[in-house]
């Protein structure tokens, strides 16, 4: 068998690739993995094909003999990039994909912006059946349209696909800096969008820790995955026939309530915890289908996640980089 990963160098598939390697189950497969900015190393077992997913000779050479495709590529909000890596690139990977007598399976990674993650509200819990409202930006527009685009493969040609949808995906240090005040922060909104600017400047003065609230006025509850919860979703989802035309949430089991990660930042660090006001929207993610079908359960929970977050040391030669806006 022979498995192309697209996004190969990003934050996923950097995770997955060595996981994949070291399963017993896949010891007889080969990684194909399609770079473009960022590389990965290749290997006995792990050949690379670089180039951008929008050429159509690159998709064809990276797709030759493939047997499995996990398409992790993906832009956040580039507006330039939109047409071309999320649906031209897509469009073209399926097309190989569907005229292939090797192909067996075609895994998409989504997320939970296809739902509107905390931008939209939900009086039950957030499942695969939800209806799909994205929240505004061109990202969450090209999930839904990714989602749709491969379940219509399913249907006019009878590709075997299965998606999984994650929330926001951390690693390690990541949410400790979702959580910073200063410059360094990880992800969005910037705090200049929900707090005043001499108010913020205030804060950054202390050892502070934000404390969200929703819009009513509740401690913010959003959904986070740990990026090895969700290599071991995607390894059972490879090759697993129960996964077949399937969309599956992957996430912890609860989401992270804002005012237990305040308390236990108080008590572990002596960060003073700030509540600030938010129109955010505190919604649950269901990833019971996935427990129950994959067989797969996360094992990272919020002290988990808190203790990894603080804990991690990063050497010379692995710094912090955002490598995209949004």
């Amino acid at each position: 068998m022979r498995l192309l990963v697209t996004g190969a160098a990003g934050k996923v598939g950097r995770a997955f690739i060595p996981a994949f390697l070291a399963e017993s189950r896949f010891a007889d497969w080969d990684v194909v993995a399609l770079c473009h900015n960022r590389f990965v190393e290749a290997g006995d077992r792990v050949s690379i094909v670089s180039g951008s997913i929008s050429d159509e000779a690159v998709v064809a050479e990276a797709m030759e003999g493939v047997t499995h495709v996990l398409h992790l590529a993906a832009v956040k909000e580039s507006p330039d990039l939109v047409f071309d890596v999320a649906l031209k690139g897509l469009y073209l990977l399926l097309e190989e994909f569907r005229g292939s007598a090797e192909a067996r399976q075609f895994v998409l990674l989504s997320g939970d912006c296809v739902v509107g993650h905390i931008f939209q509200p939900y009086d039950a819990p957030i499942t695969e059946a939800s209806a799909r409202k994205a929240y505004p930006g061109c990202y969450a527009l090209t999930k839904v349209l990714e989602e749709t685009m491969l379940e219509q493969y399913g249907d006019q040609y009878g590709v075997n696909w299965s998606t999984l949808r994650a929330p926001w995906i951390m690693e390690k240090d990541d949410f400790r800096f979702a959580l910073d005040l200063g410059k360094d922060q990880f992800g969005g909104p910037p705090w200049t969008e929900i707090v005043d600017e001499d108010v913020l400047e205030s804060y950054r003065k202390g050892r502070h820790v934000p404390v969200l609230r929703d819009a009513r006025g509740n401690y913010l509850k959003r959904n986070f995955v740990h990026v090895d919860d969700l290599v071991a979703a995607i390894l059972a989802t490879i090759g697993n026939p129960r996964a077949e035309g399937q969309l599956f949430n992957i996430a912890m089991d609860q989401p992270i309530d804002y005012g237990a990660v305040g308390e236990m930042l108080k008590a572990s660090e002596a960060l003073e915890p700030i509540e600030i006001d938010t129109p955010f929207h505190s919604n649950w993610f269901d990833n019971s289908k996935a427990r129950m079908v994959l067989g797969w359960a996360p094992e990272v929970g919020l002290e988990q996640l808190v203790d990894r977050a603080w804990r991690y040391e990063r050497e010379e030669n692995d710094p912090r980089v955002v490598w995209y806006p949004g």
